[in-house]
């Protein structure tokens, strides 16, 4: 029976994979997800319904446990680098789970590859998914592979690059893998198919080819995207390949790192089509929509703050004896901590603080943010662009602007850590706790924290530090503002 069947997944907190383990659990099966950080799976509304092991799978002892009483196992781990150490991590991660699904009786292995043409001369992204592919199949397990193209959905990094270049560039100057071919496919149907392969026997030990109903190059897709949004836009053809340079520019118009983007582009230099048509034998039910539709929904879910998963879904004035602002250095960390007394429950006050970032911005002096995320794009950082998933709801693990989420204490604090071109480590951290002996008061805290790397790290904090007094000032300010009005809504 499909209750008895334990099915573990791999990639959880990744975009496809946290998408992946709702269907599965709505399809009535036990779910187990393997993750190095299960914290990154906080927030989730299915979380307390699924089994976490942590564990990595480079590292083969960490395998057998999450692998012990599962019946099938998918496996959705790549890196995003591209480069020799990332392929050789990626297959050395395959071999391992091959052979420890050998050892655990592992029954199927559903493996979510890349839609490839093996006879074309594949960028390194793409020979590393090959590859990968292989070896698990070079296993004693039976290993179903899904190839798909580019996947099209809210929050995909194909969508995103989409979506951004189209609604920024009204004249896009277009290099030749513009007009590559590619056989796009909404993420609902990706889902469908990797959900149906349990229950398809015929399906066991075969490569199967997916993709949408429709044959487009990229520039097809940017006109569709702009035909959605009622957007003119205008495309000026070149004969240039230029993959490197069209990563440096997609990263700074959009919120898509260069590392992400250029194994996506490096990918277009031969055509992702589908060639063989199992999926349609084996899975006649399914009939995948095509792009106009999936672009529609896919905006229909941001437009209503329902977006899922990232892809980019790896730490005032005062009363009292509470001192407004404090300086001090400890263990090598310069700290700066900002506290505000509200009359207010601390619900209210984490509402307010994890809200920030995105489309409703910094709350203070968002210009100065915006110059910061430029010129942090400029010399290769993320920038600001990035947003975030959702305008009030957070995660840890996940992006929001130039930092990461790297802790959420539901009505507590919200700690970020930077992820900006920084001569050290930075952190901005936000708490909200009840003041002791205050009945309905709550201490608001928001403290930065740097740890500087060499002199160049010193020369950095002290040539920030004259700003962080406008900034963070303003910044504890309008939060308590902001919280204020929550609390008279509510």
């Amino acid at each position: 029976m499909t209750q008895a069947k334990l099915i573990l997944v791999t990639g959880a907190t990744g975009y496809v994979g946290g998408r992946l383990v709702p269907k599965l659990l709505e399809a009535g099966y036990r779910v187990r997800c393997l993750v190095r950080d299960p914290s990154r799976l906080e927030g989730r509304s299915w979380l307390k319904r699924v089994d976490v092991v942590q564990g990595d799978a480079l590292n083969p002892a960490d395998l057998a446990p999450a692998m012990r009483g599962v019946s099938v196992a998918y496996y959705l781990i790549h890196g995003k680098q591209g480069g020799r150490g990332s392929a050789e991590r990626d297959l050395q991660a395959a071999r391992n789970f091959a052979q420890a699904a050998e050892d655990e009786g592992i029954e199927q292995i559903i493996y979510l590859g890349e839609l490839v043409d093996p006879t074309a001369n594949l960028s390194p992204y793409l020979r590393s998914r090959h590859e990968t592919g292989f070896t698990l199949r070079h296993g004693k397990v039976p290993v179903t592979e899904l190839r798909a193209g580019m996947i099209i959905g809210s929050g995909s990094a194909l969508f995103e690059m989409i979506r951004y270049l189209t609604e920024r560039e009204p004249i896009l100057t277009c290099p030749a893998w513009f007009f590559s071919r590619a056989q796009p496919i909404a993420i609902r149907d990706v889902l469908a198919y990797l959900v149906d392969t349990l229950k398809t026997p015929d399906a066991t030990g075969r490569v199967i080819e997916i993709g949408g109903p429709s044959r487009l190059t990229y520039a097809d897709m940017l006109l569709g995207y702009a035909k959605e949004r009622n957007l003119r836009r205008w495309l000026i053809r070149t004969p240039f390949y230029a993959p490197r340079l069209s990563a440096y520019w997609v990263h700074m118009v959009t919120p898509i790192h260069w590392r992400v983007v250029a194994p996506l582009i490096e990918g277009l230099r031969a055509e992702l089509i589908v060639r063989d048509e199992t999926a349609r034998k084996l899975f006649p039910h399914i009939q995948p929509i095509d792009f106009q539709k999936a672009t529609r929904l896919a905006l229909g879910r941001i437009q209503r703050d329902n977006v899922e998963t990232s892809w980019s879904d790896a730490l005032v004035t005062a009363q009292g004896d509470v001192k407004p602002y404090q300086f001090s250095v400890e263990e090598g960390l310069f700290i700066e901590r900002r506290r505000v007394i509200l009359d207010l429950s601390p619900e209210t006050v984490f509402r307010s603080y994890t809200g920030i970032g995105g489309e409703r911005g910094w709350m203070y002096m968002d210009w100065s943010w915006a110059i910061r995320g430029w010129l942090d794009k400029a010399i290769g950082g993320v920038g600001l662009r990035r947003g975030r998933r959702h305008p009030d709801e957070i995660h840890t693990g996940e992006a929001l602007d130039f930092w990461r989420v790297e802790a959420v204490e539901k009505n507590r604090l919200m700690r970020l850590r930077a992820e900006m071109i920084v001569p050290g480590k930075a952190w901005l951290q936000f708490q909200s706790e009840p003041l002791e002996g205050e009945q309905g008061k709550t201490l608001f805290t928001v403290t930065a924290y740097f740890e500087p790397h060499g002199l160049p790290g010193f020369l950095y904090w002290y040539a920030m530090w004259p700003f962080h007094k406008f900034i963070f000032d303003g910044l504890a300010r309008m939060l308590a503002s902001r919280a204020r009005v929550l609390g008279h809504a509510y």
